[in-house]
């Protein structure tokens, strides 16, 4: 590979600004972010000669156009999206507005010989479990609430861009990813923030929902190899961790970690949107990042030792 030229959407996100970190790592690469800023945060953008910062919506055409024809990439990571449990539920409109996004970069990125898409999909396209852990291929696709449903279709754009316009893409699916740079609006998160404060964290329900959680750094490692070594080429690939705990599990261990005397609070369940289960087949994302991944408690002092944690 010589010089690449990199579109990441998203990129002022958690995961897609931590991704821009890693790119830039290689000089060879010339990265452009586009986010518009809804969720996405400029602090957490890289400030490196090889790194540049647009603020954009992919979902209006007219910016997201003059963008790609007057760059040229090579590669795009398309993770714009509107994220959050929450705000996915109260904004479904929102939500679905994002299949305009995806129909602009897939028509953009056809239309000016990108070389390969990579989209962030989500374990919400699994739905409540059928069978776990849940397999890229063998498991049912049983999503319902508009979030999940919009990753689903995005998913089928990508296959029907390849048969009919030969695109190249790779789907990754990602289940819970925690770690410095995330925004309160997430669970790991959102717990440590209490912890450090010494205020009550507060869980949906019992906190038997069972979870996975993956440490960014294997996340983007695993992703960035996908990239890097040409595999997942017209494929999926599940990226988060296999190790199981309860919401409960987790809301102990982060005040064990963090020393703290917060209480643990119990609310009432949410109505919709909490999975009873989450856990992936982690087999193809082992292959990818070829060793092992970092431990729950490992993961969680990084967070808390980290000052940019408080973005």
């Amino acid at each position: 590979m010589g010089k690449r030229n990199i579109l990441i959407t998203g990129g002022a996100g958690f995961i897609g600004s931590s991704l821009a970190h890693k790119l830039a790592e290689d000089t060879r690469n010339s990265i452009t972010i586009v986010d518009n800023l809804l969720t996405g945060d400029i602090r957490r953008i890289p400030q490196l000669e090889n790194v540049k910062f647009i603020k954009g919506d992919v979902n209006d055409n007219q910016v997201i156009s003059s963008i790609f024809y007057g760059n040229k990439f090579d590669y795009v990571f398309h993770y714009a999206a509107v994220v959050g449990v929450k705000r996915t539920i109260e904004n479904p409109i929102m939500v679905l507005d994002d299949l305009k996004g995806m129909r602009n970069v897939l028509d953009l990125c056809k239309n000016t010989s990108v070389k390969r898409v990579f989209f962030s999909s989500s374990s919400e396209v699994y739905g409540e479990p059928v069978e776990l852990p849940q397999h890229e291929y063998t498991t049912p696709l049983n999503s319902r609430l508009p979030y999940a449903i919009v990753k689903n279709v995005g998913e089928a754009f990508l296959k029907s861009y390849k048969q009919e316009y030969d695109l190249n893409y790779t789907i990754f699916r990602f289940f819970n990813t925690y770690g410095p740079l995330q925004s309160k609006d997430f669970v790991v998160s959102r717990f440590i923030s209490a912890a450090l404060k010494g205020e009550d964290i507060t869980i949906y329900g019992d906190g038997s929902q069972t979870r996975t959680f993956c440490f960014v750094d294997d996340n983007i490692q695993a992703c960035v190899n996908a990239f890097m070594e040409d595999k997942i080429i017209n494929d999926v690939v599940n990226i988060g961790s296999d190790k199981v705990y309860t919401v409960l599990e987790l809301a102990q261990e982060i005040v064990k970690v963090s020393n703290s005397k917060s209480k643990i609070i119990h609310l009432p369940p949410l109505e919709e949107g909490d999975m009873s289960r989450r856990q992936p087949d982690t087999r193809k994302m082992l292959e990818l990042l070829g060793r092992e991944p970092r431990s729950l408690v490992e993961g969680l002092k990084k967070v808390i030792e980290n000052p940019s944690f408080f973005l």
